[in-house]
C-alpha cells in the first residue's frame, strides 16, 4: 500500500467550492484547521445556504500534533454513503493531506468518495509583507465568513 501522497485529490479554488456547495445540497465543507484558528481567524459562513461547516481538527495547536481520531470521526459523521466532501485549511496543505487520508480510508472499505481540496484555503498564501488574507483564499475572494 502506498502513502497518502499517492492518492490523487481533485482541487478547486474557493469560489468553485462555494458553487459546488450551493448547487449540491448534499456536499459538505470540512474545515480541518485547529480550534485556535477557528477562534482567532474565523471561518466560512454557509448560513446563506442554510448549511453548517463540519469542523474537525486535522492537527491540534500548539505543536500541530496530528489528530489520530480525524478520519474515524469524519467517517462516523458521513456514514457509508458519503457526499462530496470539500476540505479547507489555512492555505491548502493540511486539507489536501486530510482529503487524501479520507479517500484512502473509504477506498479500504470499497466505498467511492469524491474528496476535493479547496486550494488557497481560508487565508491564502503570504503576500510580500508576510500577511495572509490578501492573496487568494476564501476571505480574500470575498466569500462569506465570520469570526467564531
Amino acid at each position: 500500500m502506498g502513502s497518502d501522497a499517492d492518492v490523487p485529490v481533485e482541487e478547486v479554488n474557493p469560489p468553485d467550492a462555494y458553487k459546488i456547495l450551493s448547487e449540491d445540497m448534499t456536499a459538505r465543507l470540512v474545515d480541518v484547521r485547529s480550534a485556535a484558528e477557528w477562534g482567532f481567524v474565523g471561518g466560512p459562513d454557509l448560513s446563506a445556504l442554510r448549511r453548517d461547516v463540519i469542523r474537525i481538527e486535522w492537527q491540534s495547536w500548539p505543536g500541530m500534533s496530528p489528530n489520530p481520531a480525524f478520519v474515524g470521526a469524519l467517517m462516523d459523521e458521513m456514514g457509508s454513503d458519503p457526499p462530496i466532501l470539500l476540505f479547507l485549511c489555512r492555505s491548502g496543505g493540511r486539507s489536501k493531506a486530510a482529503a487524501r487520508a479520507v479517500t484512502r480510508a473509504y477506498a479500504a472499505r470499497d466505498v467511492a468518495v469524491r474528496c476535493i481540496n479547496v486550494a488557497e484555503g481560508f487565508e491564502g498564501d503570504l503576500d510580500s509583507d508576510g500577511h495572509r488574507g490578501v492573496l487568494g483564499g476564501w476571505k480574500a475572494r470575498g466569500l462569506a465568513w465570520r469570526q467564531t
